[in-house]
């Protein structure tokens, strides 16, 4: 191990295990299984990597509303006690939403936090914020997500993390990447971001298309009486209920423990074939 500051270890050449830690995101809501329960941009990761790397054992340690306190927290102790080859980072988003959050405090956290894993010989990912310009009321926060992002990118820099830019990728200023309540991914949200991620590990999915152009006709825009329609039922029906839990102190993670919170293998992978960098995603 490096001391405390120190230069990073040397990252392992071949992913053999993988922890994602975060909140809601990286749990995978609203990317529901046809069984039941979440699938999410961190299974789907999982899932190719155990393509291609046979015995890939993977942990989902994400609980929904978890604030960076909980994913640096317990998450971040249970992660460097497995010493996993990769972990994925996705943290802050339930901090900067709340106002008197000082930004500057919280990313000297998340690099604290990310310091540790580095210093502990893992590669990291980072997931940066993504743009809520499109989004009524939630374009309030933007210019905090902004800024919070940029921390994260000169905290990648630093600590010579990897870092995947969600704020710029346009597909995901798409509406048809999200679910009906705006705040998580929908299937192919969690799609979009987890071939990004595989890109960024070198490890591709299919060609850049599949997450930088997964469509191939612009975003339905409805009529302007229709769009005022569609913004308030969603006001009534989701933002309402979230301000609500906030302004309670409540989650919808209370009570909640990880899905997969051992690190074991996946089941049901199938070897990679030879000379492939990756199986490719159908576009939708």
């Amino acid at each position: 191990m490096n001391p405390p500051g120190g230069a990073p270890a040397e990252s392992p050449a071949v992913i053999r295990s993988y922890v994602a830690i975060g909140d809601s995101l990286t749990e995978g809501l609203d990317d529901r299984r046809p069984g039941g329960g979440y699938r999410g941009f961190a299974d789907r990761l999982a899932e190719h990597l155990g393509t291609c790397t046979p015995g890939l054992r993977y942990a989902n340690l994400a609980v929904r509303g978890r604030r960076m306190r909980h994913i640096f927290g317990e998450q971040l102790d249970r992660t460097l006690a497995f010493r996993p080859d990769l972990v994925t980072v996705h943290a802050g988003g339930n901090d900067v939403l709340r106002p008197n959050t000082d930004l500057d405090a919280l990313a000297a956290e998340f690099e604290a936090g990310v310091r540790r894993l580095r210093d502990a010989g893992i590669r990291v990912v980072i997931l940066s914020g993504h743009d809520t310009g499109w989004i009524p009321v939630l374009r309030a926060y933007r210019g905090r997500i902004a800024v919070f992002s940029m921390h994260l990118r000169a905290i990648a820099d630093r600590t010579s993390s990897d870092i995947v830019d969600l704020w710029s990728m346009t597909a995901l200023n798409d509406p048809r990447s999200w679910s009906a309540d705006r705040l998580h991914f929908n299937a192919d949200g969690h799609r979009i971001v987890a071939a990004r991620i595989a890109e960024v590990l070198g490890t591709p999915m299919g060609p850049r298309e599949v997450w930088a152009r997964p469509w191939d006709t612009p975003p339905e825009r409805l009529p302007r009486i229709l769009r005022r329609r569609e913004n308030l039922r969603w006001t009534r029906q989701y933002l309402v209920p979230w301000l609500s839990r906030r302004a309670m102190g409540r989650s919808t993670g209370d009570g909640r423990v990880p899905k997969r919170p051992d690190l074991t293998v996946l089941s049901g992978e199938r070897p990679c074939p030879p000379d492939t960098p990756g199986n490719g995603l159908p576009r939708s």
